[in-house]
């Protein structure tokens, strides 16, 4: 989600990066075992705790180098339902997120009934799949940008997306 957000950013567009769990999970040295942080800790913190518990291992897979792309963009981790900005379009990367993002919009109180796309493109959470994704991320925004009525075409674009890229889109709305 960060590398999408830096990369439709460079390109003009007003972007933000979220999670929706109650904590930060990253990958640990076995799989039972994922290194836990809260979304106040910054990335600075969060890389030298992993650091100084196995810098070759997360050299290697590259959470380091992640983390440090990361905190380019900002200083540490935001939770999405603390958010109490508005926006026309919310990407996801994966469907569970989708599903929390839009139990969170639906389970809170309509104020404005403004409308909001939300947008699941699936995208595995490495860094070569999320370079990848970022670019499919950034064609589904400037599509919708370059149409007279985004709203009145977003499912076009959707579709012509998921036949060029041969991937399924998920597509739901909500209101603010």
């Amino acid at each position: 989600a960060v590398v999408s957000t830096q990369s439709t950013g460079k390109k003009g567009f007003r972007t933000k990066s979220y999670g929706t769990g109650s904590c930060v999970k990253l990958p640990g040295v076995t799989a039972d075992k994922p290194n836990v942080y809260n979304f106040e800790t910054p990335y600075e913190k969060i890389a030298e705790d992993l650091r100084n518990k196995d810098l070759s291992f997360y050299t290697q897979n590259g959470l380091l180098n992640m983390l440090d792309r990361n905190k380019r963009i900002k200083g540490k981790p935001e939770k999405f339902q603390q958010c109490k900005e508005e926006f026309d379009l919310i990407v996801t990367c994966q469907e569970r997120v989708f599903d929390q993002v839009l139990e969170h919009l639906n389970e809170r109180e309509q104020v404005s009934m403004n409308l909001v796309h939300v947008v699941n493109v699936e995208i595995k959470d490495n860094h070569e799949e999320a370079t990848l994704g970022s670019f499919v991320i950034y064609e589904l925004v400037e599509k919708l940008s370059n149409t007279e009525d985004p709203a009145s075409d977003i499912d076009t674009v959707i579709e012509f997306l998921e036949k060029k890229r041969n991937k399924k889109f998920l597509h739901s709305l909500a209101f603010y």
